[in-house]
């Protein structure tokens, strides 16, 4: 029996096993860095233990420390949730010469997933479908590998995932800077450069089935998920079941997942992945030997709490009959609500989240690892939570999880609600014909538009007013918007997702005037109330509320338009922020990783400058036309700023 459990995670994932644990009657522990010392999860566990330091490498990374904390404890198990050391045969095995249970597959299987290359043959000689491929070594040659597996090809890790490490290419030009860029990102992220090629099948659904083994040899599939839709190869929608599955391939996918777990002994829960081509063939992509990110979709359909489950096989216990005799019931899906900005192309975003409301609807479940005032920092992944719906059907689960995201309160930190909110609502998802080249055929920053934009911005700016009005030293009894030059306007700019909305407006014995760019906002406009956090308008006859929240120069309104971060235009700009012309500027908070040019160097436009990476991903500042590197601000290893001047190319 476990007694003490060390969580060796941080966020959404360690929240949610400490929370199946406490209902257990098991006592845990957390492990924290220096940034996440005030995140929620170390205060739900009962002890935690300071992992001195912030980047992952000096914390969750450290096997040794983690170990140590659960001695320190008198922890008798851990559980890795996922990421991090979750998929770490090394570190698996050092529990169990430590005397502590590992929540999970045994080393021994966690090591024969871990490499890709080696999992594919294994599969293969077990009867898995697989694609062909080939291990990339110093001495391949390229060209002829990849002719003889066929372009397009896909260069992967060997080790680890999350989109990291991966490059398609098309044409034999672009395949060695890809393998070398590939063999950089796995090396930063999983401390391991090793790349292989395969064929790369062109918009495939992304479909894998969840399986459960216990420590007397059984084990089953509790059916499939689908998780195509997907972004930097990173899933953001997931839905149990599959709209493309029906019950023949079902049975044929699930097979194929428990002859993979049986061909290592799998125990504990894992994951098969794969691709389903245009045709319906499935070929093996790889095994997860750990619980994953979308396991909520599965555990709504069949009322099983999966994390409950790892913790009775580690304890010996048999699979019981409600997973033998597992049904799907209904539908379930899961977006994965992160801090980013989708029309800078998914770029992370930082700051401090003020406000994380979700409203509580039937049927809805959030995961989440933060709070109001949590900072999202650079050093780890950029999820915020796991927002999960389950119906009926999978329109009603569609439905219900759009309304969730729609009324949810998000301010401070970018996110990409509005990109998922858009997604469950377009017809193309909804008609089930999703795969993995649904974001290249919808555009994300389309998808993920404020409706109401310009709504939205009038709001603001009343509410603006009307706090003035409230916080005004000098003549507070005078009305609100009156001005001694009647005909002139108020005016007052914002930017919302790149572009520019200038309000102006009078409040008049005729009632309001306004116009948003010089354009009348619509047919009729009536104030019925103005508060500075609530304002009231009719417009053309239908009665809208909105809810303003302002902080540090940004309005955030959330209304039936949809919710909107609108930053205010200073009317007098400040001289001293202007930067010179030819200036790079860091698009995101990260590190400096490379530094391609030297000050005084001649540069073409498009050729890379600096190359900076924040959580786990690299990007690349390219000079914007041809000159001279004239100004060179950063060298490698620095850290910058959203913001900052990297360099001046004149």
């Amino acid at each position: 029996m476990i007694a003490k459990l060390l969580v060796a995670n941080r966020g959404e994932i360690a929240a949610r096993v400490m929370r199946t644990a406490h209902d257990l009657g098991i006592s845990t522990v957390a492990v924290y860095s220096d940034p996440d010392a005030g995140a929620p999860f170390v205060r739900l566990a009962d002890e935690a233990v300071r992992l001195p330091g912030s980047a992952p490498s000096e914390t969750y990374l450290r096997a040794d420390l983690v170990i140590a904390a659960a001695r320190a404890t008198g922890a008798d198990a851990v559980h890795p949730g996922y990421g991090f050391l979750s998929e770490n045969a090394a570190f698996a095995r050092a529990c169990g010469e430590a005397g502590l249970t590992f929540v999970g597959p045994s080393p021994e299987a966690i090591a024969s997933m871990g490499s890709k290359i080696e999992a594919k043959a294994l599969m293969d000689a077990a009867g898995v479908p697989v694609l062909p491929g080939a291990t990339v070594t110093d001495e391949t040659d390229l060209a002829a590998v990849a002719a003889e597996i066929g372009f397009p090809v896909l260069v992967k890790a060997a080790f680890g995932g999350g989109g990291r490490g991966m490059r398609v290419v098309h044409d034999a030009a672009g395949l060695e800077d890809a393998v070398s860029g590939a063999r950089r990102e796995a090396a930063s992220a999983f401390g391991d450069g090793s790349v292989f090629l395969e064929r790369f099948v062109v918009d495939p659904r992304h479909v894998e089935v969840q399986i459960l083994g216990d420590t007397h040899g059984e084990v089953v599939h509790l059916f499939e998920r689908e998780c195509s839709i997907q972004r930097r190869y990173q899933k953001i929608v997931e839905e149990c079941p599959s709209p493309a599955v029906d019950d023949a391939l079902r049975a044929e996918l699930g097979a194929a997942a428990v002859a993979a777990g049986k061909a290592i002994g799998y125990t504990g829960a894992g994951t098969v992945e794969f691709v389903l081509d245009q045709d319906g063939k499935f070929f093996f992509l790889e095994v997860n030997t750990r619980l994953q990110v979308e396991h909520p979709v599965t555990e709504l359909v069949t009322g099983l709490d999966l994390v409950e489950l790892q913790l009775r096989v580690a304890e010996g216990e048999p699979l019981p009959p409600s997973v033998l005799g597992a049904r799907i019931d209904g539908h379930a899906i899961e977006v994965r609500l992160y801090a980013e900005d989708v029309p800078a192309g998914f770029l992370p975003a930082t700051g401090t989240l003020h406000r994380f409301r979700v409203p509580p609807l039937k049927g809805v479940r959030v995961d989440s690892g933060v709070q109001d005032g949590s900072v999202v920092g650079p050093h780890y992944d950029p999820m915020l939570a796991k927002v999960i719906a389950h119906g009926r059907t999978r329109r009603e689960a569609a439905r219900t999880l759009a309304r969730a995201l729609r009324q949810a309160e998000l301010h401070g930190v970018t996110t990409n609600r509005n990109l998922l909110a858009g997604i469950l609502a377009e017809p193309e998802f909804l008609a089930g014909h999703t795969d993995t080249g649904y974001l290249t055929r919808h555009d994300p920053a389309t998808l993920g538009a404020s409706p109401g934009g310009a709504r939205q911005a009038v709001a603001a700016a009343l509410a603006a007013q009307a706090r003035n009005r409230r916080d005004a030293r000098v003549v507070p009894e005078m009305p609100s918007g009156w001005r001694n030059v009647g005909r002139a306007p108020q005016r007052v700019t914002y930017t919302l997702d790149g572009e520019t909305l200038e309000v102006a407006y009078s409040l008049g014995r005729s009632g309001l005037r306004v116009t948003v760019n010089g354009e009348p906002l619509c047919g009729s406009v009536r104030l019925l109330s103005a508060s500075p956090s609530l304002v009231e308008l009719e417009i053309d006859g239908v009665h809208r509320t909105y809810a303003v929240h302002p902080r540090a120069g940004v309005s955030y309104v959330d209304s039936p338009d949809g919710s909107a971060a609108l930053a205010e235009v200073p009317r007098f700009a400040d001289p001293d922020a202007a930067t010179a012309a030819g200036s790079l500027l860091a698009t995101m908070p990260g590190a400096v990783v490379r530094v391609l040019a030297g000050e005084g160097d001649a540069v073409t436009a498009g050729q890379p400058l600096v190359v900076l990476e924040a959580m786990k991903m690299e990007h690349t500042v390219a000079a914007p036309a041809d000159g001279v590197l004239s100004d060179l601000r950063v060298g490698q290893g620095d850290q910058v700023d959203t913001g900052q001047v990297l360099a001046v190319v004149s």
